[in-house]
């Protein structure tokens, strides 16, 4: 594949467009799970387009906006260490915490550092052998695998002062609680493309199986995703629910083996706190036994007092999809790029920084 031109041909996606609103009833609600399609959907206008057969509502797939207050004031605890250098990706330096952030920490004196990838922050534990570098290990399993691959790095080349601090989380448990919840009423889940790369479309069966609504895993470009409301409108009128796949040059039924194998060499699965949702069990990675010397957890004396949610902000209800984030009343007012109040208008892939920088201004 040379080019992407042919996945946003604006021909095709009128065909779609039409054939979409044809064969669909009223008021079909869709779930885009993922944040990366929410942005691509408000980008391209996807929600106007489908608008009134089709609603699409935004889901939790945004892994600094799932990460859980509690999670950021331990990470900044960490930062306020001696000794210690925190690496961490950009999104989450400005994320608050219950009374700083890691921006501000490393404003006060925190070393605290930004990396593009897992062995950068390898590399950093290697050229400062005097000091602990600890990795704040966030996202779903698509970036679980790589910072497997530089805990088993660090082991086989004794790069002892190397540590992970493990906020993974794994999307088919989550979308099992939201959809157990009975909070919103759902027709359909669009899965997470990058995510489905690596685990494939299997672990979404239940979602048919148990609840009896169509699914698709499809990718990120406007074709892709009107392919997916389009294969489960089919499924609608069929009567025959299922998971697909409308993203086959990125993901296979059983996802990347090689990549799933590492994540089981290294992490255990266990309890994850979500924010908005809370603490499911089963939906978590923690770095496993054979590596606890690894394992922030384990290596570091963390005391926390509780936690604070900012007041006003209605990111969990954003997340779990009750709400918009237009009926925040702190939205493009005291919450904005710049000075923003929760992490979904933080996060490139948040919901609120896609309505604020795409201009959605109407229900």
């Amino acid at each position: 594949m040379k080019f992407m031109d042919e996945y946003r041909d604006p021909q095709m996606a009128l065909k779609l467009v039409e054939r979409i609103h044809r064969r669909s009833p009223e008021g079909v609600r869709f779930m885009e799970f993922c944040g990366g399609h929410t942005f691509a959907i408000m980008k391209h206008g996807l929600r106007q387009l489908l608008s009134p057969k089709v609603q699409l509502i935004s889901g939790p797939g945004c892994p600094v906006c799932v990460t859980s207050i509690s999670e950021i004031d331990k990470a900044i605890a960490l930062a306020n260490q001696p000794d210690v250098i925190l690496a961490t990706f950009g999104d989450m330096l400005r994320v608050p915490g219950s009374r700083s952030s890691l921006q501000h920490t490393r404003a006060e004196g925190g070393d605290v550092r930004v990396i593009y990838s897992a062995l950068d922050a390898l590399e950093l534990a290697r050229a400062n052998p005097d000091k602990s570098v600890v990795l704040v290990g966030i996202g779903f399993e698509t970036t679980a695998p790589t910072v497997a691959a530089s805990l088993a790095e660090a082991k086989s080349s004794g790069i002892d002062n190397y540590h992970v601090l493990s906020f993974h989380k794994l999307c088919p448990p989550v979308i099992k609680a939201l959809l157990e919840s009975g909070e919103i009423k759902l027709d359909g889940i669009i899965c997470p493309g990058h995510v489905s790369t690596i685990i494939g479309s299997r672990p979404y069966e239940f979602v048919a199986r148990d609840h009896g609504i169509a699914s698709v895993v499809t990718g990120f470009e406007p074709l892709d995703i009107l392919l997916a409301v389009d294969m489960m409108l089919a499924q609608i009128e069929r009567e025959e629910p299922k998971v697909e796949i409308a993203y086959h040059r990125g993901v296979a039924p059983d996802g990347n083996r090689e990549a799933l194998k590492f994540m089981e060499k290294v992490f255990v699965v266990g309890e994850a706190d979500w924010r908005g949702i809370g603490k499911l069990p089963g939906s978590g990675l923690r770095v496993g036994p054979d590596y606890r010397n690894f394992d922030a957890e384990s290596s570091f004396s963390i005391t926390l007092p509780p936690s604070k949610e900012p007041p006003g902000c209605i990111c969990g209800d954003i997340l779990r999809g009750v709400k918009t984030p237009l009926q925040c009343k702190l939205f493009g007012k005291t919450c904005m790029p710049d000075s923003p109040v929760g992490p979904c208008m933080v996060s490139s892939e948040g919901t609120c920084a896609a309505y604020f920088l795409y201009g959605e201004n109407h229900e």
